[in-house]
């Protein structure tokens, strides 16, 4: 938590040129997924061109929507863009790490008409729904029709809304929840952008959870006694897992002075018992290291002990 008011680098984008306020802008919203789309134009060419202004927003209807930006260098529009005012579908392939430099190198500024499956050695697969190819070795693909071109201005970086309605997905079987009814994504290995050369990979120990506030109702940090929300061992994220507790799932002073026997706590209490101030500070510690383990009940218990 914040005890004093922070200094930023302030900006005001209209102040700066395309080129000058695009790092700034992408470089912190992130990481962002990636849309590796493919369309096909009027004369039935390919292309394959990805962009990471993309998301998902709204399931029902399934709309996937991306950006083709007009060149900040030149302000020319992407042949991605041109396709699919010409043919309205795309199909939008999900990129995991095991393809992730063939997927950069099909960003290449190729001439209109160049294959980018052939130049980043991909495999086309004929899509059930729409006209362009999908990715073979990509874990997800999407295909759609597209529903709508917003375009956001004609400058230079102004961006065109491809909103994306979804007719049909395909999943690779390994990347599926054991009773097929979701997405693991410790199994995805997916990738996504940030500024400049950089990606992330949302795999291995990167990958961690958040308990979802809207199961139930947590007390929030206003409600937590004055000692912890104004301490300074706890960190916001910290405290922020205090409080997605549900009022009648914390422990009451019987549960409290009874877990002064957990050997930890009685360790504590006894080593600490004539120094206040760093007994006090040792089991906010011990708290943390509950918090650290997954056990809020028990963290909640040893916070307050007095």
């Amino acid at each position: 938590m914040l005890n004093s008011t922070p200094s930023f680098h302030s900006l005001t984008p209209s102040d700066l040129t395309p080129a000058q306020w695009h790092p700034f802008m992408v470089g912190a919203v992130a990481p962002r997924p990636v849309a590796f789309a493919s369309t096909v134009d009027a004369e039935g060419r390919v292309n394959l061109s990805p962009y990471s202004f993309f998301n998902a927003f709204s399931a029902n209807p399934p709309i996937l929507v991306f950006s083709p930006a007009n060149r900040v260098r030149d302000n020319t529009q992407k042949h991605t863009l041109e396709n699919v005012r010409e043919v309205p579908e795309v199909v939008i392939n999900i990129c995991d790490f095991a393809m992730v430099e063939q997927m950069s190198l099909a960003s290449t500024e190729y001439a209109k008409g160049v294959n980018e499956f052939t130049k980043a050695g991909l495999t086309e697969l004929a899509s059930e729904r729409v006209r362009p190819p999908r990715v073979a070795e990509a874990p997800a693909a999407f295909e759609c029709v597209v529903e709508q071109i917003i375009e956001l201005g004609q400058n230079h970086g102004a961006g065109n809304l491809i909103i994306c309605r979804v007719v049909r997905a395909h999943f690779r079987p390994d990347i599926l929840l054991p009773d097929a009814t979701g997405i693991d994504p410790f199994k995805l290995d997916a990738v996504a952008r940030l500024g400049g050369d950089c990606y992330c990979r949302a795999s291995g120990t990167s990958l961690f959870e958040v308990p979802k506030p809207n199961r139930h109702i947590g007390i929030g940090i206003d409600q937590l006694p004055e000692h912890l929300r104004t301490s300074d061992v706890l960190t916001g994220n910290e405290l922020g897992r205090l409080a997605n507790i549900e009022r009648d799932s914390l422990p009451t002073p019987a549960q409290v002075e009874e877990f002064k026997a957990e050997p930890m706590v009685a360790y504590t209490l006894n080593k600490y018992r004539d120094d206040a101030p760093q007994l006090k500070k040792q089991l906010l510690q011990l708290g943390r290291q509950f918090l650290a383990e997954g056990r809020l009940v028990e963290a909640w218990k040893v916070l307050l002990v007095e």
